[in-house]
């Protein structure tokens, strides 16, 4: 099967981190298009630095990306990530409206965890995005258990675990798709699929926890958490619970 159109997809039997081959690559000038998928990883990762269990049969991909802009909008690519997976996954379920965004990087399946993103970029000296890579894992086959949340796969919801390089080019096919429909398009689609307004939030920011209601998205992509202070945009940290 050829790959989607701009895209260059490698597929690796094992590797360490596909973050990390991708990263090494963005560094050192690759060009964007480059994907990179393995079957299974001996040192996978998350957020915050987290171990990330990658048994055979679940999705280990990451993507490079060129798209240039300021680097504010740094928050906006990592929500384009996530519409993008929701969007590929959610054909594969039999309640496709089961599939939630929860800010900013977790695709949720009736609540409990299913898949998350790995967001990274590099800024040059003018302040302007020079790199971008996502890290993507998707529970597809098995979920592996997480000291703080549950977890679920798309084949405990489907009865079945679709191919990982199957849903890697349909995902890739998905990012062109989004980056397409400009950023705009891409924050009305995550709002679609995230929280409700006003539902109660407990968010770690800047290392301090903090408590509110979800008060939307601003233009800049960054989660607006309506608190007794006032409201709170937040560009990068992490939702609880």
């Amino acid at each position: 099967m050829s790959d989607p159109a701009g895209w260059r997809l490698a597929i690796h039997a094992e590797l360490a981190s596909t973050q990390d081959s991708v990263l090494a690559a963005a560094e050192a000038g690759e060009a964007e298009g480059l994907a990179v998928l393995a079957r299974r990883q001996s040192a996978g990762r998350g957020t915050q630095g987290r171990p990330w269990a990658s048994p055979a049969g679940n999705l280990f991909l990451s993507v490079l990306l060129r798209p240039g802009g300021p680097a504010r909008l740094l928050p906006q690519w990592s929500l384009l990530a996530g519409v993008a997976l929701a969007g590929t996954l959610a054909p594969l379920l039999p309640d496709p409206a089961a599939l939630r965004l929860k800010w900013p990087n977790d695709v949720l399946l009736n609540g409990a965890k299913c898949a998350g993103i790995l967001c990274q970029g590099g800024v040059d000296a003018a302040g302007h995005i020079e790199w971008l890579v996502f890290g993507i894992g998707a529970n597809l086959a098995v979920a592996p258990e997480l000291p703080d949340r549950p977890t679920t796969s798309i084949a405990a919801a489907a009865g079945h675990a679709p191919a990982p390089e199957q849903v890697a080019r349909r995902l890739l096919e998905a990012i062109s798709h989004w980056r397409a429909q400009g950023l705009d398009a891409v924050r009305q689609a995550w709002a679609a699929r995230g929280p409700a307004l006003d539902t109660p939030l407990r968010l770690r920011h800047a290392g301090t926890p903090r408590e509110g209601r979800f008060a939307g998205l601003d233009a800049e992509g960054r989660l607006l958490l309506a608190t007794p202070a006032g409201l709170l945009p937040v560009a990068s940290g992490e939702v609880l619970g």
